[in-house]
């Protein structure tokens, strides 16, 4: 997707631009003790590696040290901008921590994900509430799937399989 939005429609495969994937995790998922690994990749059954302009890099977010990733780490899980080691990432946690607007931003953020969660928590609820009732109505017997599907809004599909016991 990444590829597609960055180039127009009809253009060759040749002007795409360099790509960097960045994950930051927070505990290094590769296990090394190194601060990031640069992911290569090969073309299958070969040694040649594939040229295309396109990188991945995983960060470790528990990586501590002296060293400008060692630092920046540090600053990613800081709180307070004052122990910060980079101003430039400290001046913005003070906007967004100290100043009215920048308050009211992360409010608005806040109030958007939990709103969000409950909207998510909401939705599986009504569905987990579908699914005991499409249990009750297999239960009782008396009415044939489809219209078990029909009066709970589930698919048919996913009638049978509570029938079978694998839509727990």
């Amino acid at each position: 997707m990444m590829d597609a939005n960055l180039l127009r429609k009809g253009a060759d495969f040749a002007e795409l631009p360099e790509t960097y994937v960045v994950f930051i995790t927070e505990h290094d998922v590769i296990g090394d003790g190194q601060p990031l690994y640069k992911v290569e990749r090969y073309i299958s059954g070969s040694k040649k590696k594939l040229e295309d302009g396109s990188h991945i890099v995983y960060v470790n977010g528990a990586y501590r040290d002296e060293t400008p990733i060692g630092k920046l780490m540090h600053d990613f899980s800081c709180t307070d901008p004052a122990n910060m080691h980079y101003e430039m990432l400290a001046e913005r946690v003070r906007f967004f921590k100290e100043s009215k607007e920048g308050i009211a931003i992360m409010c608005k953020a806040m109030e958007d994900m939990r709103n969000e969660s409950l909207r998510e928590g909401m939705r599986e609820g009504m569905r987990e509430e579908k699914k005991l009732t499409v249990l009750r109505m297999l239960e009782m017997g008396k009415y044939a799937l489809e219209e078990v599907a029909k009066i709970s809004g589930l698919s048919l599909e996913e009638v049978e399989k509570l029938q079978a016991g694998q839509g727990k």
